[in-house]
């Protein structure tokens, strides 16, 4: 065995903030579990308002990302004017680059701290207003708009006009189009001539989807007004919404035939993605002609060129207010397919929208694990499944919520009455309460079990694997309550990604060798050290005689890149944080190196060679979040892990208890040292938890997910 491992500096045993210029500045500290979670509830909840307040005021405010940017800017060898940052900043924010954009923008602002102009401050507070636009940051895209409009500068119409745009797009992002309408109409009025016709376009499509007829009405005043667009791609975009205002209007026959000649358009570059939607276009007509097996036809051919479409960001889109998602196109073919009594197409579909909307969350800028993109058949998956085992996969619908439990000898289908908004309530109704120690937390287990496990008839004892959608990514199943039981009590509980992802990693790595490699309190500074890691990697090292533990200054990312890879149970007990701007930039806080922090970030894990890892725990403060899009979680850590390679990861969904974290993971590594496979070994660890009355709270025993091969067992 071999230890490296620096004596912690001083500070509190509890889990700290790690506070920073991100997305998600996560908040880790919390009471110890020193009496009845109960009794602590209410000091759980004001501690819990207070993170939340710090939160916000200290995630990618203009203060963190001034700071930030002198820091950037001192590191570049080749300096660039303040407008040359700011052009950076668009051009990579075009290019789906959010975080980097983001920075070249923060760049801008230490330059228009330095120099006092508020000509620039303006310039680069609309460049990063449309960057979180474009991130789905809506919140911080709002507030920069705001403030560039009240900034004094010298070209009014370059600020004014995509400010106001920005505000438009986030309040029809929103649905709210109304607002959406009139800061269009705003930014038309104090737009450049060559930026107008993306503002009309933008005003178009907000009118069509109000649907008034006065607006309706404007609409095509405003499509004929426009002028031929040079570029194909916008031109494709222009008669896209002429055709989707012709089926707003009442028109489907007409709409159905201009949707059916944009099927043979040649649009540039791109001309399969205007294809599949305009093959989308042709279903939309079709089902309001009632015509229910032609519409399937056409989302057929549609989703037939899903695979071939290239995995990039359009800012085009966005310019012109359009704001498509492919996991719209999914949505309808899996409700289609649903109501047309065709389940295990349904599922299909659903399952395909998964391995997509990683690829979209990638972008082209990182290589891919094979089966991180594979669709496996859905024969194939049963055949994989043990009798006692249930694959329930859920989709979040706008109307509903549907879902199919998978055995090995069937496949029941379920359209449960929850839409896509109430759940969104559900969930994070249930989090807050969980999270912040409510008394309450239990009523609304209840109420979560029964909405979503209930109607399922499921058995005692059965062995569940979750596929969860959308919000639902953010709940920790093994917390609801059927019949006044926890799930975890009655069912070993893990999640996967995708059914394709968990077959695969089933077959991967069914039994490991004990070698165990952690890395413990990494040394940054002292307001990130958490001492209480220290004993428990120590634990560890007890369970597993074959072990190298790196602590301290030594747990840096140029040894966890050096010693990770080969190494079968990998443990981190660290800081992590989610990026919310672009997850690939979510990062591990590792020690510093060479007098300079060296964080690992998501983009550089999914290029680590980890097929010889077969588990990666992260006991780390909300490491399994990733962010939410219009139908998937795309990627965080768990993504990055498991398309590097890993079998299994083992993250959490909220700051963690460092009494209750000790216990849990001595129990699970425990139980997994002798012998038992990590669904059983991670359901012990929970119960643990659960059955000590300090800790019966969900709070405490719930955060941890098992994420990926529920069947692994360690030699």
């Amino acid at each position: 065995m071999e230890r490296k491992m620096q004596k912690p500096a001083g500070g509190a045993g509890r889990r700290r903030a790690a506070w920073g210029a991100w997305a998600v500045a996560l908040a880790c500290a919390w009471p110890a579990a020193g009496a009845r979670a109960q009794a602590a509830a209410p000091d759980a909840e004001a501690a819990a308002s207070r993170q939340e307040q710090a939160r916000l005021a200290d995630s990618d405010t203009l203060l963190a990302l001034t700071q930030e940017g002198a820091i950037l800017y001192s590191q570049d060898k080749v300096k660039l004017s303040a407008y040359q940052y700011c052009s950076q900043a668009v051009s990579l924010a075009e290019a789906g680059d959010f975080r980097q954009s983001v920075r070249a923008a923060s760049k801008a602002l230490h330059l228009a701290g330095a120099t006092q102009d508020p000509a620039l401050l303006a310039a680069a507070k609309r460049d990063l207003a449309i960057v979180y636009s474009y991130a789905g940051q809506l919140e911080k895209a709002e507030q920069f708009a705001r403030e560039a409009l009240q900034l004094p500068t010298r070209e009014p119409q370059l600020i004014r006009g995509p400010a106001l745009k920005v505000l438009g797009d986030v309040a029809a992002r929103r649905g709210d189009l109304a607002g959406a309408i009139r800061s269009y109409d705003d930014a038309l009025a104090g737009s450049s001539p060559r930026y107008a016709p993306l503002v009309q376009a933008s005003l178009a499509n907000a009118l069509i989807d109000s649907g008034k007829p006065e607006d309706l009405a404007r609409a095509r005043q405003l499509l004929d007004s426009l002028p031929p667009q040079r570029d194909a791609s916008l031109a494709a975009q222009v008669d896209r919404t002429r055709a989707n205002l012709l089926l707003a209007e009442g028109k489907p026959a007409e709409a159905r035939t201009l949707f059916q000649q944009l099927t043979t358009r040649r649009a540039g570059t791109d001309a399969g993605y205007f294809q599949l939607w305009a093959w989308d276009g042709v279903a939309r007509s079709e089902l309001a002609l009632g015509r229910k097996a032609e519409a399937a036809q056409a989302l057929d051919r549609a989703l037939a060129g899903v695979d071939g479409v290239r995995a990039r960001f359009r800012s085009d889109e966005f310019k012109m207010g359009v704001f498509s998602d492919l996991q719209q196109l999914f949505e309808r073919a899996v409700g289609l397919y649903a109501d047309m009594g065709e389940p295990r197409r349904a599922f299909e579909v659903s399952e395909h929208s998964r391995s997509r909307a990683l690829l979209d969350a990638v972008r082209g800028r990182a290589q891919l694990a094979a089966q991180a993109t594979t669709v496996v058949d859905l024969a194939d998956l049963q055949s994989t499944l043990a009798p006692d085992e249930r694959l329930v996969q859920y989709h979040a619908l706008p109307d509903r919520l549907q879902v199919w439990v998978v055995s090995s000898t069937e496949v029941r289908s379920q359209s449960l009455p929850i839409r896509r908004d109430e759940l969104v309530e559900l969930v994070d109704t249930f989090r807050n309460s969980v999270v912040r120690g409510r008394r309450t937390a239990i009523g609304n287990a209840d109420k979560m079990g029964a909405a979503l496990i209930g109607p399922l008839g499921l058995q005692p004892g059965q062995r569940i694997v979750v596929v969860p959608h959308g919000p639902l990514h953010y709940l920790p199943f093994q917390a609801l309550r059927v019949d006044g039981r926890y799930l975890i009590e009655t069912h070993p509980v893990s999640v996967a990604p995708s059914m394709s992802i968990a077959v695969q990693l089933a077959r991967r790595t069914p039994r490991v060798d004990g070698r165990l490699t952690a890395f413990g309190n990494p040394r940054i500074e002292d307001k990130y050290d958490l001492p209480g890691s220290v004993a428990e990697v120590q634990r560890l090292e007890q369970l597993f005689p074959h072990h190298t533990v790196f602590m301290g200054a030594q747990a840096t990312k140029t040894q966890f890149r050096q010693a990770a890879g080969g190494a079968p149970l990998v443990h981190v007990a660290a800081h992590a944080e989610a990026d919310q701007v672009d997850p690939l930039y979510s990062r591990i806080l590792l020690a510093n190196e060479n007098g300079r922090q060296n964080f690992l970030e998501a983009h550089e894990i999914l290029e680590l060679p980890m097929q010889g890892t077969a588990l990666v725990t992260l006991s780390a403060c909300e490491s399994g979040l990733g962010r939410i899009a219009s139908g998937d979680e795309v990627l965080g850590f768990t993504r990055s892990f498991l398309s590097a390679g890993s079998s299994s990861l083992i993250a959490s969904l909220w700051p963690v208890s460092d009494d209750a974290t000790a216990v849990l993971m001595s129990t699970l590594y425990g139980e997994l040292a002798r012998g038992r496979d990590l669904q059983q070994a991670m359901q012990a660890g929970q119960l643990a938890v659960l059955r000590d009355p300090r800790m019966a709270h969900p709070f405490f025993w719930a955060p941890f997910n098992l994420i990926g091969n529920w069947r692994l067992t360690v030699q």
